[in-house]
């Protein structure tokens, strides 16, 4: 396996992570109660997609071909056999094969890919960085990770997807996107047409 390969567990939900996002998550199922407790104990990540198919609860799912690591950073249990997490999303990977098991769980031969590279905001996008300003701003609690990277093209990209009312199938077509600029532009003309920010 290369360097740039892993094998992971999978947990299919109905949400998109991206690279640096925040994501709670309530483990109950006996089958992500053991990838939690694997996971926790050899200090390794699992891969969050989104479904393909299928349903979070009961037969395993299918999931997107791309997906993103999530790492346990906090956890605590203050309901019997109820497991709060809290991850950071890592890095994006593709799906080269996968597997379940007998409990249902999903694991996969996994490729990451490679970040991207650190761009400067266009000047045209200002709008977009100055609504996430404003979204931090008015948050009492986190909303995202620091450190906050408002200058970041690929950060900027990130965050506005995960707030914005956008449908999961195009949040998914944004984290496979590979473009930060491109990303940027998508997410604001979506923004013009629905008058949350001028029309340049």
């Amino acid at each position: 396996m290369s360097e740039d390969a892993l094998e992971i567990p999978i947990f299919p939900l109905n949400t998109v992570l991206f690279p640096g996002g925040l994501l709670p998550l309530r483990v109950f199922e006996a089958r992500y109660m053991d990838m939690t407790r694997e996971c926790m104990r050899e200090e390794k990540p699992f891969g969050v997609c989104l479904i393909r198919s299928g349903r979070e609860v009961g037969e395993a799912a299918v999931p997107e071909d791309i997906g993103c690591l999530a790492r346990i950073v906090a956890w605590d249990m203050q309901e019997l056999a109820v497991l709060n997490l809290r991850t950071l999303g890592g890095e994006r990977f593709r799906i080269r094969e996968r597997t379940v098991g007998a409990q249902g769980l999903v694991r996969a031969r996994v490729e990451l890919i490679a970040p991207e590279e650190e761009t400067d905001v266009p000047e045209e996008f200002g709008a977009c960085v100055r609504l996430l300003e404003l979204v931090v701003a008015d948050k009492s609690a986190a909303v995202f990770a620091e450190p906050h990277q408002f200058e970041d093209a690929s950060w900027v990209g990130y965050r506005l997807t995960e707030i914005l009312p956008v449908p999961l199938a195009a949040k998914q077509r944004l984290l496979e996107l590979d473009d930060s600029v491109a990303r940027l532009q998508i997410l604001h003309r979506f923004l013009e047409e629905r008058g949350l920010i001028a029309a340049g």
